[in-house]
């Protein structure tokens, strides 16, 4: 597989900052009623909302990234189907998102897609919580995009945002402060996604414009950067959708232990690893 980085720049802009996925009812209920994923990730429930829709996912909140779950018809729209999955990046700086933004024309993105993210904490006053780029405007059943942190949305006390460890850190950590509360997950390390050709031909550029080491081959792309690495199979759109995720523990185990949950599995150690993976669509 051929490798390349983004027009020339060595440094990482991008990282990993969340993963989701839209499971069979079964999974997703189970994930909701899993005490073992209670005492492994402090996995909860949570009701978001913004100026316009509002979602409920399950979720495994990490120190720097994190898992966000759905089942069928949990968030409005498109993103409501079987198999729908999503990988956000973000950057740690503020300021940085221009600079991929301004990368992806060489990389065949004349027009990239920007928007601003508000969200709403339940009394009905909007802060502006991130800014968002995309390569384009439509997606079969998977999309990536970048990020980045407003300081306004950290300014604000309802946040319950860490503090700021240097000028401009609008980074995964400072937003995850109040989230995680160390079990057993430290954080995601691997992402599978299995993708239609067309997802996966709009996800390289931005990949590439976010300082990601990228190899293509014919049965998809394999994208390393930050410590983490994301693979996308390509498949046709029935077969899309979350795969496996990786994850590094706060601490070793002494032996595996292997967790069903819905029609998925979870296997944990033994060492210092975690893999969920999770089957093709039902």
């Amino acid at each position: 597989m051929p490798e390349s980085r983004a027009a020339g720049e060595a440094r990482q802009l991008l990282q990993l900052n969340h993963c989701y996925g839209v499971l069979d009812a079964v999974t997703a209920d189970a994930v909701a009623t899993s005490e073992y994923l209670r005492t492994f990730a402090g996995c909860h429930p949570r009701t978001t909302a913004d100026d316009s829709r509002t979602w409920t996912g399950r979720y495994l909140m990490g120190r720097a990234t994190y898992l966000e779950l759905f089942k069928v018809g949990d968030v409005p729209g498109q993103e409501a189907a079987l198999g729908s999955a999503g990988v956000g990046l973000s950057v740690e700086r503020s300021g940085e998102l221009r600079t991929v933004v301004d990368r992806l024309p060489a990389l065949g993105v004349p027009t990239p897609v920007e928007r601003r993210q508000t969200r709403d904490f339940g009394d009905g006053v909007l802060v502006p919580w991130f800014r968002a780029v995309y390569t384009g405007q439509t997606y079969d059943a998977f999309r990536a995009w970048g990020m980045e942190y407003e300081q306004s949305y950290f300014a604000d006390p309802r946040s319950k945002s860490g503090p700021a460890a240097h000028p401009g850190d609008v980074s995964r950590a400072r937003y995850l402060e109040d989230y995680h509360h160390p079990r057993h997950l430290r954080d995601l390390t691997a992402v599978t996604v299995a993708v239609t050709a067309n997802d996966l031909a709009d996800s390289v550029p931005l990949l590439r414009a976010g300082g990601y080491a990228v190899r293509e081959g014919p049965g998809g792309v394999v994208a390393t950067g930050d410590g983490t690495v994301l693979r996308f199979d390509a498949v046709p759109r029935a077969a899309a959708g979350l795969r496996r995720v990786d994850m590094a523990l706060l601490a070793p185990m002494p032996r595996a232990h292997r967790e069903k949950i819905g029609n998925s599995t979870l296997t944990v150690g033994p060492g210092p690893r975690a893999v969920w993976t999770f089957p093709p669509n039902a």
